[in-house]
């Protein structure tokens, strides 16, 4: 296809898969006679682009470095050249806030758009967060007016905060095109990355806990042997429900395996700025959330929190009874400690976390566990507590499964405060889209970089394979994803405004509990009462109608 037709077609809105896609594309630029050979090369150049960049630094040849993410910032950046003249943004400065968590997410930014400021001529400085300084930040930005980046690494759950206030940049029509949002998987489609009906974001990450175990733990036949001795009923195997882990877990206390301490599921009791609550979430989503019920967090028509009743209590409950037999020193363990720390150095069989394990398992300098880990959607529940009755149900169907979508993923989004500077707020967009394209979405999931899927493009298990992954190991990884986003009983993140107050005030209270300073149902009731002061300050009915408008009810 000649350039300067597909720079037509993009004009008006197609997008770069539309183009290549469509049948009436594909039928009328066949009259021109030159279209199947064009077709043809143009897929064969983004296969080969795709194949080489998961070639960078290649699976199992260790954790990437500065060097490799210049080198696929710069393969990928095509797209920017079809839409930027070099040297356009020469004297445009930019800052760009983000986290430094893992030395991923703003520390791979910067290799991925060295070559797009060297090409356009912009420069971007940057403002670097802990996970655990990344809320209290943001929120002092938005509620002195201070509000002092040009782009934001933000998730969903924040969009109530900073898109209800006028504080974000909605996306031009070009962007669109160049990202390709039909690719999006569909749980974050609109109205995930909008707000009263306009586009704000640009998607960089999916997002849901899914369950990652030590498979060599379930076929240790010592462990088998010790397991049916004791007169646990079933065979040893991959725990399915809650109820399990539990069991797994106190039967593990005082065990080895490969003449190892064995230990069950890590759970991370540590205050992470209010990203911890979901890994209690995790473990409560199965008993709270009814597959009658939309609603998990709150009654949908008052906003009266659920955190106290049965559900959530014995959630809380598990963590409890479970951290005895748990790492000596699990109480400071935040979930940053769990998954990097702990499971992929070689320390506990179970654990719950967003992605990454999987996508570090074999690509990072500090897992040990790569031949050995196993992935599924979280555990379910023998029974699920009806809000609406008050009693647990035993459903007809089984345990019940509810896969927690966890923030509904990390995206790239530009403030407003560019608006009134076209030149700057061209500049800061390309920014953004050079980071949410396609190609370089591939190679983020397949590399530590703090993102997980959230393409369909990125379910191909062939490119993966071709990779460097073997296709049994990363079938059951896209697996443990695909299953959770798809499922019709899942935990959808509310983006009410004001989540994260909830949640950090959450974290405060789980920690006196999980220090034995209060009992499980206390510390639910004193969560319970902190929840309806915040609902009551950021305005009782306006929260119940969005709150309704995130669950679609």
């Amino acid at each position: 296809m000649k350039v300067s037709d597909f720079e037509r077609m993009m004009a008006i809105g197609l997008s770069r898969r539309a183009i290549l896609k469509t049948g009436a594309s594909l039928g009328a630029l066949a009259a021109t006679g030159t279209i199947l050979g064009a077709v043809g090369s143009a897929n064969a150049q983004d296969a080969s682009l795709r194949s080489q960049i998961l070639q960078i630094p290649g699976v199992g040849k260790g954790s990437p470095t500065d060097a490799d993410w210049q080198k696929v910032g710069e393969l990928c950046l095509g797209a920017t050249k079809r839409s930027v003249k070099q040297g356009e943004f020469a004297g445009v400065q930019l800052s760009f806030m983000g986290l430094n968590n893992q030395n991923l997410h703003n520390v791979i930014f910067r290799g991925f758009l060295k070559s797009w400021e060297d090409y356009t001529g912009a420069k971007i400085s940057w403002i670097d967060l802990a996970q655990a300084d990344y809320n209290p930040r943001l929120q002092q930005a938005i509620a002195t007016g201070t509000v002092d980046f040009d782009i934001l690494e933000m998730g969903a759950p924040f969009e109530g905060d900073v898109c209800g206030k006028g504080l974000a940049s909605e996306m031009p029509d070009w962007v669109k095109a160049q990202i390709d949002m039909d690719d999006y998987v569909d749980y974050l489609k609109a109205p995930v990355g909008t707000w009263d009906g306009k586009t704000y974001r640009i998607s960089v990450d999916g997002d849901c806990h899914n369950f990652n175990y030590r498979a060599d733990y379930f076929t240790d036949a010592d462990l088998a042997k010790a397991w049916k001795d004791e007169g646990h009923k079933g065979e040893w195997e991959v725990p399915k429900t809650w109820q399990k882990v539990q069991e797994v877990t106190k039967f593990l206390k005082g065990k080895t395996i490969g003449g190892m301490e064995a230990i069950g599921y890590l759970d991370a009791p540590k205050a992470w700025g209010g990203f911890g609550f979901y890994f209690l979430g995790s473990r409560a989503t199965a008993y709270a959330k009814h597959p009658d019920d939309k609603a998990w967090l709150f009654d949908v028509d008052t906003m009266k929190p659920r955190i106290n009743n049965p559900a959530w209590v014995r959630a809380i409950q598990d963590v409890i009874d479970a951290l005895p037999s748990e790492s000596g020193d699990q109480l400071n363990a935040d979930p940053g400690t769990t998954a990097f720390q702990q499971f992929l150095a070689g320390t506990g069989s179970m654990v719950s976390w967003w992605g990454d394990v999987g996508s570090g398992a074999r690509t990072s300098d500090t897992s040990v566990i790569g031949d050995t880990v196993a992935f599924d959607i979280l555990p379910g529940s023998d029974d699920v507590y009806n809000s609406k009755t008050g009693q647990w149900d035993k459903l007809p169907s089984g345990p019940n499964h509810a896969p927690n979508m966890a923030y509904l993923g990390w995206g790239v989004y530009v403030m407003a405060r560019v608006d009134s500077d076209e030149k700057k707020k061209k500049a800061a967009w390309s920014a953004a889209a050079h980071l949410g394209g396609k190609d370089l979405a591939l190679w983020m999931a397949a590399y530590p970089s703090g993102f997980q899927c959230y393409r369909k493009s990125q379910f191909d298990t062939k490119e993966w394979v071709e990779a460097g992954y073997d296709e049994a190991f990363i079938s059951n990884y896209l697996a443990s994803q695909s299953n959770s986003y798809n499922h019709p009983n899942a935990a959808i993140e509310p983006r009410i405004p004001g989540i994260f107050q909830y949640y950090s005030v959450a974290e405060d209270e789980l920690a006196k509990v999980f220090a034995g300073q209060m009992t499980a149902q206390k510390g639910a009731d004193a969560i319970a009462v902190a929840w309806e002061k915040i609902t009551d300050q950021l305005g009782r009915d306006k929260q119940i109608a969005l709150y309704k408008a995130s669950l679609g009810v």
